[in-house]
């Protein structure tokens, strides 16, 4: 089912993933809700596994949207250059929000404006991934903890970091932090 989406045909997989993200939903709750493992919808789209006409009705019924309205949607042009605010996707909704600039399967580097309620933290657990990340911080101010060094960042301040030590984000503020980050490759 893998159609090259720059010839104006479907890419599956990545559809399906855009349009969980675009309803804010991880893989293991569209997994939950569909009725299906985890693991099936990670392959779906990762364009590693080809589901069956009745198994991607029965995940496209988690979302809910009808095979027809699925098959129906345009597909994002994986060459875009310029994108409107209302075109960022949105990862994450809540007191921390993230949205991406553009398809991160097509790229190598994920640009992410987020938005840091007061009091929002990442959590206790410290984050660490494989990647490099960068950010400017826009408005307000955040705690960024890496490793063992710790700084609040105000607007104008900026960060680069190893994405492998332990860190993690916390708005201790009482007004909205806006950053805009980098990271590479992909992370979310």
């Amino acid at each position: 089912m893998n159609r090259d989406v720059s010839s104006n045909t479907l890419n599956l997989g990545h559809q399906l993933k855009r349009l969980r993200q675009e309803r804010g939903l991880s893989q293991r709750e569209l997994a939950r809700r569909a009725g299906v493992t985890h693991a099936s919808i990670s392959l779906i789209e990762s364009n590693q596994s080809s589901p069956s006409v009745a198994s991607l009705k029965k995940v496209l019924d988690g979302l809910p949207i009808s095979l027809a309205d699925f098959f129906a949607l345009p597909s994002p042009q994986e060459d875009q250059v310029f994108f409107r605010a209302e075109e960022l996707l949105p990862l994450t909704r809540g007191a921390i929000s993230f949205r991406q600039v553009g398809n991160m399967q097509h790229h190598q580097l994920q640009l992410l404006h987020e938005h840091y309620a007061p009091g929002a933290d990442t959590g206790s657990s410290m984050l660490q991934h494989e990647a490099e990340e960068a950010g400017l911080v826009i408005q307000g101010e955040i705690e960024l903890t890496v490793g063992e060094q710790k700084r609040v960042l105000k607007a104008g301040d900026a960060y680069l970091f190893d994405s492998r030590l332990p860190h993690r984000f916390r708005n201790k503020s009482q007004e909205e932090c806006i950053l805009v980050s980098a990271c590479t490759p992909p992370y979310l």
